[in-house]
């Protein structure tokens, strides 16, 4: 019964007769992980779980891993994507050069990083009219789309909407993982933080 329950929840019912040989990347990760969890250890370590994963096989095998986790299990994964540490991770250590930058909540370290990304299709207008604006700190300009990094982004926004009413498309987001690493990472000489 652990057998065929490692193998429904890594998603291999289709391909358990296949000689490994055969299999995709993703189907070989998948293999490892029901290989891992037959075992129904308590602690379950992975090292880039999701490596050679298509997107929709990415989200199956998240999916089993919150169900595994879900049993009272503990799944520590190391892995380069941090969009998929902060949403399937409760604590996250990020590292660099060997050492403990941050150890906590995904939230708590993004909210270490006090900036916040206003994005808006908003055309025709230069990118040095958009930095003078207040709770600015930097722009950037995509075609149409522009990327307003905000100290005040409540600030920020009321300007740009009081200047440009044609603007379109809006969104505010607090830093990501991948930003906060940038920044605690960044008076450490840590290279290649990104």
């Amino acid at each position: 019964p652990a057998v065929d329950d490692a193998i429904e929840l890594a998603g291999l019912g289709a391909i358990a007769g296949r000689i490994t040989q055969k299999l995709s990347g993703g189907e070989t990760q998948r293999v490892r992980f029901a290989l891992a969890i037959a075992s129904n250890a308590a602690l379950l370590v992975l090292d880039e779980p999701t490596v050679a994963m298509d997107v929709e096989t990415r989200r199956h095998f998240w999916s089993s891993m919150r169900e595994f986790a879900s049993g009272g299990k503990t799944v520590l994964f190391a892995t380069h994507y941090l969009d998929e540490a902060d949403a399937n991770a409760d604590r996250i250590v990020l590292m660099a050069q060997g050492r403990v930058v941050v150890d906590g909540p995904p939230t708590e370290i993004k909210g270490r990083v006090g900036t916040r990304t206003i994005r808006a299709t908003l055309p025709d207008v230069p990118v040095e009219e958009l930095e003078r604006l207040p709770g600015v700190t930097s722009v950037v300009r995509h075609g149409d789309s522009v990327a307003l990094s905000c100290s005040s982004s409540d600030e920020a926004i009321r300007a740009l909407l009081d200047r440009y009413a044609d603007a379109r498309d809006l969104e505010i987001a607090g830093a990501g993982l991948d930003e906060a690493f940038v920044e605690l990472t960044k008076d450490q000489g840590v290279e290649g933080a990104a």
